[in-house]
């Protein structure tokens, strides 16, 4: 079996007999390996930066694997994340799909199973876009890791971890227009039938005000609104992959 050299995974199940055999094979086989078992810290663990797949449990203590997963999704769009459950109805398989893990194995399941379903998702996920960690606006810095704008070291401004998720989703599908209605479902796990659209364009008023220079300049325009269709990243709204890339904050 060929992997790349130290692809991270992250292992989240509650179960330390199923969790010691996974996090064993995975280590054997050559992976780097962190582990968590429960949903909040697992949650912890799979939205930091150099994480490459998420084995995620659904039946968890402290907050559930599809909870997990909506909120990996928001923070990390293009991360893959395979589910490890023992339910195997198929109303959970195709949740856990329309929520956007990239697979499921259902337990119980051997090592070489589970190793060449890893080997599978790690090899579709290297030909998706890189990780959006940051973006470029005119002189502005956009740091979605930190939630924050950075002008410069005496100019910052906070941002929160919805306005975050919602420019890091809009910047990760700059070449298309995202309708209200996706970016409730993808970011939020919820139906534009339950919460008015309009809750989408408070945020992003918001997030307007607050890119705007604090020294006065020309600002570009980060979202634009595509009429009958949604909002998209202006033009000049131009995504960092990587946190080398992000330049000095002043």
């Amino acid at each position: 079996m060929t992997i790349m050299a130290l692809n991270r995974i992250v292992v989240i199940e509650d179960e330390p007999a199923i969790r010691r055999g996974v996090v064993d094979a995975l280590r054997a086989t050559g992976y780097a390996v962190a582990e968590a078992g429960d949903g909040v810290r697992g949650q912890e663990e799979a939205v930091r930066l150099g994480v490459d797949l998420v084995l995620l449990d659904l039946l968890l203590p402290q907050r559930d694997g599809l909870d997990v997963l909506t909120e990996i999704r928001k923070v990390r769009p293009t991360l893959p994340v395979i589910i490890l459950t023992a339910r195997g109805t198929e109303e959970d398989r195709v949740r856990g799909l329309k929520m956007g893990a990239d697979d499921y194995v259902v337990k119980p399941f051997s090592a070489r199973e589970l190793l060449a379903r890893v080997e599978a998702v790690l090899r579709r996920a290297a030909g998706r876009p890189p990780e959006v960690v940051g973006a470029r606006l005119g002189h502005a810095f956009i740091d979605f890791e930190r939630r924050e704008i950075r002008w410069s070291d005496q100019h910052r401004v906070e941002i929160s971890e919805t306005e975050s998720a919602l420019l890091r989703f809009l910047v990760a599908n700059r070449q298309r227009a995202v309708s209200r209605e996706e970016l409730l479902t993808r970011l939020w796990g919820i139906s534009s039938q339950r919460v008015e659209t309009r809750t989408i364009d408070m945020h992003i008023a918001r997030l307007r005000t607050k890119l705007r220079d604090p020294a006065g300049k020309d600002t570009p325009e980060a979202i634009l609104t595509v009429r009958s269709q949604g909002y998209m990243a202006g033009p000049d709204l131009a995504p960092v992959d990587s946190p080398s890339k992000n330049g000095k904050s002043a």
